[in-house]
């Protein structure tokens, strides 16, 4: 193997660019030219990519983002565009390719790898940790860590107030953000799209919290639920209570990663150039009980991430 190839696809997640780094160090280390394709699956359908050398990525690792650009890409999603980014790979004699991204990138790298024969590993980028085959991906600890700075500003003034607050935050279909989050600041009431919550219900904890004396609280809320807007004027209407919506968005996508995102950068990397260079293809690193571990790809792509249920079920008990 004499060609690494590097793509990040997707949406963005705090660390990638600590991962690009790893990558093109790593590879360099163990005598590899390393190619950044730019602006996800679009740069191998175009062809468009920029050498990686050990100095092009200094002064990368605390930036959030990613300097090789990512977009959604249509044509991707075809089997013209599959079939172009395989003729990208041959004519650059890329030997093995990086896929840094969630679940969707994973899903193209699976049916790319079918029509090529460059060896692919995936390194599980996403802050809505919903990859199956690890236990946390990389920019989820960013992303939670953000979403709490913001939620213990909002709880000084749910307090001064005497107001309710859902907060919502981000996570697509899933609730891994909703239930991490929720616990560590101490939420009233956590809702995830895993779990069905009847608005009846909502409202009997908030009236249950007011005869113990709490006069306000905090409701985290995934952004796969439904209108959280809709919710908040039902509660308000129905119990009285002053309720507000705060929506923190894409701040958790953006921001330096923190200390916990580029290690698993740093070693998802490491596994991911051992791997290339072990010629095995068709594989996603990743995390499993503190240490790294390999997933095949189709296994990760088939199969769906459970959702860790006694986090919420200790969050309840700690509300009380």
């Amino acid at each position: 193997m004499r060609t690494i190839g590097v793509v990040t696809s997707g949406g963005d997640a705090p660390g990638m660019n600590a991962a690009i780094r790893a990558v093109t160090r790593i590879a360099y280390s163990k005598k590899y030219q390393v190619y950044g394709f730019e602006r996800g699956w679009e740069g191998l359908i175009t062809n468009t990519f920029k050498p990686l050398t050990p100095r092009s990525v200094g002064g990368i690792i605390q930036l959030g983002g990613t300097i090789l650009h990512t977009l959604r890409c249509p044509d991707f999603k075809t089997q013209k565009g599959i079939r172009k980014a395989a003729k990208t790979l041959a004519a650059n004699h890329v030997d093995g390719l990086v896929v840094i991204g969630g679940n969707g990138s994973f899903s193209g790298a699976l049916e790319l790898s079918k029509i090529t024969d460059t060896l692919t590993v995936g390194i599980p980028a996403s802050i809505d940790n919903d990859v199956y085959g690890t236990d946390e991906t990389i920019g989820f600890d960013t992303a939670v860590n953000t979403a709490v700075v913001e939620i213990d500003k909002i709880r000084d003034t749910a307090i001064s107030h005497e107001r309710v607050f859902i907060v919502e935050v981000m996570g697509r279909t899933r609730g891994f953000i909703a239930s991490t989050v929720g616990l560590t600041v101490g939420a009233e009431i956590i809702l995830v799209p895993e779990v069905k919550t009847r608005t009846v219900s909502i409202l009997k904890v908030i009236n249950e919290n007011s005869v113990k004396g709490k006069k306000s609280g905090i409701i985290v809320a995934a952004e796969g639920i439904g209108d959280t807007r809709a919710l908040a004027q039902e509660i308000e209407k129905k119990t009285g209570s002053e309720v507000r919506l705060s929506i923190l968005g894409y701040a958790q996508r953006g921001g330096s990663p923190t200390a916990r995102s580029r290690l698993l950068a740093s070693l998802f990397a490491d596994r991911a150039i051992e791997l290339l260079s072990q010629e095995q293809g068709g594989k996603i690193v990743g995390l499993k009980n503190g240490k790294i571990a390999v997933t095949d790809l189709k296994e990760s792509c088939e199969k769906e991430k459970p959702l860790d249920l006694g986090l919420l079920k200790l969050a309840k008990v700690l509300a009380t």
